[in-house]
């Protein structure tokens, strides 16, 4: 099934119901008074936060979302009901435009978060609202109001504690199947990865992680090159960069440059991100090329990790690693130590 990560839809709340003109028709009550009742305010369109990374998926086949308009009101000072509210679940990291201006109207990070994109209309008032000393049988009642509708842009980023970035065929889905139970497309030509790919890394005496496999950046990727910036913003909200270099590849610093200036290109922010350099393919790679990579970005203050993600060799270790930076981050005041620069912890 496709991954979704932005959609444009239409959301209308429901009217308000009308309000009734009625009259009292009782036995032995000869002037019976105005008892039409009011109507029903109408549904609102309530977008939920939800963990449910797949609930975007509905915006492949809907674009128009509309909640039930209020019951009309009727007599004997029967009031309609409130129409039922339509309920969209998006995952979390989920952004809602509007359409028009692209104004940000709500950011939904947290499980359960809501916002009312469209406020149903209100019910309109029955007779008796109208009745006065020189009116006591009013013939008149308001309609209901108009329910709010309107062109919306969602925009899903990604909420992961790990974001694995590289250039093309650097190997991040082979790590990704190594580091989780995930089982993403891996072959040998550029983009195999099409679309964010997530896993689950379980961790000894500590809470699971999610790991992001962003598809592969390519230089020029902020101004729209290869797959462009359709991605990058998945990568904001990561809270460890792991940058997978070939390490087999004789431009491999080339390389490490050209994803940190894309990076640094589309969000400045992105530079002083928690960052683990992984000398991937060690299997293939000359010893000494990866020792002479190794020592090149160990001067430049990174936290670099030699593996072979088609073997599984360093897996284990870098995996300790991960965790330890995790511990860092989530307890900053009992872990901050003058190492820290090591692993890019500010």
């Amino acid at each position: 099934m496709a991954f979704v990560d932005q959609a444009k839809f239409h959301v209308k709340a429901g009217d308000g119901g009308n309000g009734c003109v009625s009259f009292r028709r009782e036995k032995y009550v000869p002037k019976g008074g105005p008892d039409g009742g009011d109507g029903g305010r109408g549904g609102d369109v309530i977008i939920q936060c939800t963990s449910n990374l797949q609930s975007l998926i509905d915006f492949r086949y809907r674009s128009h979302f509309k909640a039930e308009r209020g019951v009309h009101g009727k007599g004997k000072d029967m009031h309609g009901r409130k129409g039922k509210s339509c309920y969209l679940q998006v995952p979390l990291g989920s952004v809602i435009k509007s359409a028009e201006t692209g104004e940000i109207l709500a950011d939904l990070r947290e499980e359960g978060d809501q916002y009312v994109a469209a406020h149903g209309g209100k019910g309109g008032a029955g007779n008796p609202h109208f009745a006065s000393g020189t009116n006591r049988t009013p013939r008149i009642a308001k309609k209901g109001q108009e329910g709010e509708e309107m062109w919306l842009f969602i925009e899903l980023k990604l909420i992961a504690d790990i974001g694995l970035v590289g250039l093309p065929n650097a190997g991040k889905s082979t790590l990704l199947s190594q580091l989780s139970a995930a089982n993403p497309k891996v072959a040998s030509y550029p983009f195999t990865t099409l679309e964010p790919q997530l896993g689950v890394l379980h961790l000894k005496h500590m809470e699971s992680c999610i790991i992001a496999d962003i598809p592969g950046l390519i230089e020029g990727a902020h101004e729209g090159v290869g797959l462009g910036f359709t991605f990058l913003r998945h990568i904001e909200r990561t809270r460890i960069l792991l940058h997978i270099l070939d390490g087999s590849s004789e431009k491999a610093l080339d390389e490490y440059h050209v994803v940190e200036n894309e990076l640094e290109a589309y969000n400045k922010e992105l530079v002083d991100r928690t960052t683990l350099v992984v000398l991937n393919k060690a299997d293939i790679a000359e010893p000494d090329h990866l020792k002479s990579l190794k020592k090149s970005l160990e001067k430049k203050g990174l936290q670099v990790a030699i593996i072979s993600g088609l073997t599984g060799q360093g897996i284990e270790e870098l995996k300790a690693t991960l965790a330890d930076v995790l511990d860092k981050l989530n307890n900053p005041a009992t872990n901050q130590s003058a190492d820290d620069k090591q692993y890019g912890i500010h």
